[in-house]
């Protein structure tokens, strides 16, 4: 059985002051982690003040980080890399977001080398993928999101799978309070499962964590996980607020 999994993705939102009081009040809630693990993604400039925050309430939230550069240092202004992400406390870095893939033009190609980057390094990764509206509406959403796993997991051995979560989220729901159908989204899952699967076996496809992201709610989120295919959320902009983004927890384990 695998456990859910919601991570709170706050891209470029929060100042100091606002990230802070937000992990402050997600950390002191009564999350049983038995039964869901939680992740908070700030920005770069929040992250070790948030860690701190973290580490010292003694909760079981992880970090990470909304990208991360493939190179492990040099002159490469305005990058942070995997190893000053760790020392920050970041346990994971998210990979081919939407919105870098389409609006900053990262690539699958580009996407790997990260992914290998994190993997090399011991961070871990969430590694995002998922269809445009023409896409979907020319019915070549499944085949698409799949090839971007494929592309993504290029090289990756069967014995690290277990550092990585894909996300699917589909780029016309992201943002837009449109969602996709429950059993739209487990479409995708299910070919992604299948997917990994055919690459892995059977065992690897049975134990990785499929999550979705694209306008997620408290309202939709146990539909959504009580999906075969489905194991959590990676949550936009109701992880920005205290209130949503708790009901979203604690629906995953009523």
């Amino acid at each position: 059985m695998r456990k859910p999994f919601i991570a709170g993705n706050w891209k470029m939102n929060l100042t100091l002051d606002m990230a802070q009081e937000l992990t402050d009040k997600i950390a002191a809630e009564n999350i049983d982690y038995n039964r869901v693990g939680v992740a908070l993604i700030p920005s770069y400039t929040n992250l070790y003040p948030v860690y701190k925050i973290l580490k010292s309430s003694g909760t079981e939230i992880r970090l990470g980080s909304q990208n991360v550069h493939f190179e492990k240092n040099g002159a490469y202004t305005g990058e942070v890399s995997v190893e000053m992400l760790k020392s920050v406390g970041c346990t994971f870095a998210l990979l081919g977001h939407s919105e870098r893939r389409h609006i900053l033009g990262e690539t699958d190609e580009l996407i790997n080398k990260k992914l290998h980057s994190c993997i090399d390094q011991g961070l871990d990764a969430i590694v995002c993928v998922g269809e445009m509206l023409d896409e979907r509406e020319a019915h070549i959403h499944k085949e698409q999101t799949v090839s971007q796993v494929g592309k993504a997991l290029k090289g990756i051995e069967k014995k690290f799978l277990n550092n990585i979560i894909i996300a699917y989220e589909p780029v016309w729901a992201i943002g837009t309070g449109k969602t996709a159908g429950k059993e739209d989204a487990e479409e995708i899952h299910s070919a992604v499962r299948d997917f990994i699967k055919s690459k892995y076996g059977e065992e690897a496809a049975s134990e990785i964590k499929i999550i979705y992201g694209g306008s997620v709610k408290p309202e939709n989120i146990k539909e959504l996980i009580n999906m075969e295919n489905i194991d959590g959320a990676l949550v936009g902009g109701a992880s920005l607020k205290f209130e949503s983004f708790s009901k979203i927890i604690q629906n995953c384990t009523l």
